[in-house]
């Protein structure tokens, strides 16, 4: 696969286009989703919108259920984790939290489970995290896909058409990240291990992909840890990653190890 393979394929007119009340809603989510019990005031510095607006969007939120308010603070509601359970993507119990902490304990390094969402991934649970890596995680809620391990997964795990519209679709300040994953495709396809460095360098990731009863890529679980850890045990790392991702594959659809 080349850049040039990325041009010329996807209409730029059907790519994905940003629209202020969805960000402005979904800001409110995960507002409350990193910091449950927010107030008013505090949802409003969040989004810096008008007052009015956002009362208009938390009423809305509470009256759907995706919200719920207690002593005037706010918190997800039921209608989140209702999906969460029916979507057909990660069901309850497919990857516990026990699974998160058996591979952790195996591998001695930070566990992050994430899901794709639209262009960005993001980390929905998380296992013996450093400092640094931790407060990382919750502090950039999206990340580009790009500049992940995880987020790579599931690039070199997407199809065709659907790798090549999201490459079209990324600015033209992201063309070295679009040649490195380029220059990457092939041995995370042929070993299913992406990697990615972050914090200068300080720090190394591998990361896989896990699929549903369908076969259906459903989330990515990436394994961080300083590069004085990791740098020398990459290999060693990969194979107790995959060892555990497929554990729980199997597990899910009832075939023997």
């Amino acid at each position: 696969m080349s850049v040039a393979a990325v041009n010329g394929l996807v209409p730029v007119d059907r790519a994905p286009q940003n629209h202020r009340t969805i960000d402005r809603v979904t800001k409110i989510l995960e507002e409350v989703v990193y910091n449950p019990g927010m107030t008013f005031a505090d949802l409003a510095r969040a989004l810096d919108a008008p007052k009015s607006s956002v009362h208009g969007f938390i009423r809305g939120l509470l009256a759907a259920g995706w919200l719920y308010e207690d002593n005037h603070r706010f918190y997800l509601g039921p209608a989140v984790y209702g999906l969460t359970l029916v979507t057909g993507q990660i069901r309850a119990g497919m990857v516990t939290d026990g699974d998160l902490t058996a591979l952790h304990r195996a591998a001695g390094v930070t566990v992050f489970l994430g899901v794709r969402a639209g262009d960005h991934l993001i980390y929905v649970a998380e296992t013996g995290s450093h400092t640094l890596t931790g407060f990382g995680a919750r502090t950039n809620i999206r990340r580009s896909l790009l500049e992940t391990a995880g987020g790579k997964a599931f690039l070199a795990a997407a199809s065709e058409p659907e790798r090549i519209a999201y490459l079209r679709r990324r600015p033209t300040a992201d063309g070295p990240l679009i040649e490195q994953f380029l220059s990457e495709f092939d041995e995370i396809r042929t070993t299913r291990i992406a990697r990615n460095t972050l914090h200068g360098g300080a720090q190394h990731a591998i990361a896989t992909t896990v699929r549903n009863r369908a076969g259906e890529v459903v989330a990515s679980v990436t394994l961080v840890g300083p590069i004085s850890v990791v740098g020398s045990r990459v290999d060693q790392l990969g194979g107790i990653l995959l060892e555990h991702v497929d554990g729980w594959q199997n597990r899910a659809t009832g075939r023997d190890p």
